[in-house]
């Protein structure tokens, strides 16, 4: 090993930063950068087997270890075998945080809830995709009951539009066909700037700015802070991707209510009905938490019995995991093994769903983002195989649903 590995968890901020980290590195050698997600603890166990995974195989290399997990408790993360270096998330976008001086400092973490800023950075090739990813906001002023995210990333800050449209359009400079804009807390974006922009209104700068610009997407957003400006162009604009995804994580007021979220069932519910009004063919996706504390058979059957009738198809499912230092650590716990069941109830509501979905789609023609020779995914996100023959990875190509099956949807050449 030479040039720097980098082993990513969680989200795609996580994937956005790094890629920064690949270019500040690129000139250390035998480094393995592991990029730690905190948003469960499955997560942060699969960070700690890859460590000492990396250490195994590659006992001579130095490992520095980042990322939410890492920022919450360094310490912990020091003592791993092979670790020579903890850097906070902060520091880990520096560029001198990997200079070859800086790698003899074993702790370098700071304060995450004084951060006042995102810092610009220019990142043009994100290796092993076809589509790339935009930071345009980080961190998060709520307090979510089960969430320590707010802790690993600070206060909610945006990046300026100026800075959001030169990173699109580097992007689209070196090849890329769709772009997906990314954050913590997504909807937020604005509320520090100046006028206090909106989200859909940065949407259409952005693509007012980069006219070459063929596809632009979304990540995670709250139900109840979708701006009008997002609305038009759903309804409007065919650069505009026809996909949302919901950070919805119950279908129970009762619980929606413990865990502090600013939505209730009937409000979500409502975002779904006017994004299929504007978009039939929309893709609909939602982040669910199963077995939350306090969460009893009726509960639960409230959030089952809501997917299942607004048929989502796209259904991220997540066993609750507790996070020490949270309320929801604090609350009547429910039983792993019936947390576990419970996601799995949920996944098969969801898989029933895409199913119906995806039939729906069958004889439409779709314009699909080939990520490999034979596979990709349509504007709405569905996943779609090439039915014969191979295409160009990285190609929007016109495709019709011929079929569907387990894994999405089977495609031929328009």
């Amino acid at each position: 090993m030479t040039r720097p590995e980098i082993l990513t968890f969680g989200c795609r901020l996580n994937t956005w930063e790094s890629e920064v980290m690949r270019e500040h590195a690129a000139a250390l050698e035998d480094v393995i950068i592991v990029n730690t997600c905190a948003v469960t603890g499955e997560a942060e166990r699969q960070a700690r087997q890859a460590i000492r995974r990396a250490h195994r195989d590659n006992p001579e290399a130095r490992i520095v270890v980042t990322g939410c997990a890492a920022q919450i408790d360094p310490d912990r993360w020091a003592t791993l075998p092979g670790v020579t270096r903890v850097l906070g998330n902060e520091e880990k976008l520096k560029a001198e945080s990997w200079a070859p001086a800086a790698m003899n400092v074993p702790l370098a973490v700071s304060d995450i809830m004084a951060a006042k800023e995102t810092a610009a950075h220019l990142v043009t090739e994100f290796v092993g995709r076809t589509r790339a990813f935009v930071q345009v906001q980080q961190g998060c002023d709520h307090r979510c009951t089960f969430c320590i995210i707010p802790f690993g990333r600070g206060p909610s800050r945006s990046a300026p539009v100026g800075v959001v449209v030169e990173q699109v359009r580097a992007l689209v400079d070196s090849g890329y066909r769709e772009v997906v804009l990314t954050g913590v807390d997504m909807t937020s974006w604005g509320g520090d700037l100046p006028g206090t922009p909106s989200l859909g209104q940065l949407c259409r700068r952005v693509l007012g700015l980069v006219p070459q610009l063929e596809r632009l997407r979304l990540s995670s957003v709250d139900p109840v802070e979708i701006d009008e400006d997002i609305w038009r162009l759903l309804e409007h604009e065919p650069r505009f991707m026809p996909y949302l995804h919901l950070s919805l994580q119950a279908g129970s007021d009762l619980i929606l209510k413990r865990m502090k979220r600013r939505h209730l069932a009937e409000d979500a519910a409502r975002v779904i009905e006017r994004a299929r009004a504007l978009r039939p063919d929309i893709g609909i996706g939602a982040d669910v938490i199963a077995g939350f504390p306090t969460e009893d058979d009726a509960l639960f059957e409230e959030t089952r019995a809501f997917l299942e009738a607004q048929g989502v198809p796209y259904l991220h499912v997540f066993p609750y995991s507790e996070r020490p230092g949270t309320p929801a650590a604090r609350m009547r716990a429910v039983q792993v093994p019936e947390r576990k069941a419970r996601a799995a109830r949920l996944r098969e509501v969801g898989a029933a769903s895409a199913q119906r979905y995806y039939q729906g789609l069958l004889g439409q023609t779709l314009r699909v983002l080939m990520e490999t020779p034979t596979s990709g995914h349509s504007e709405q996100f569905a996943p779609v195989r090439l039915a014969q023959g191979e295409a160009e990875t990285g190609e929007i190509i016109s495709l019709r649903a011929v079929a569907v099956d387990a894994a999405g949807l089977l495609a031929e050449r328009v």
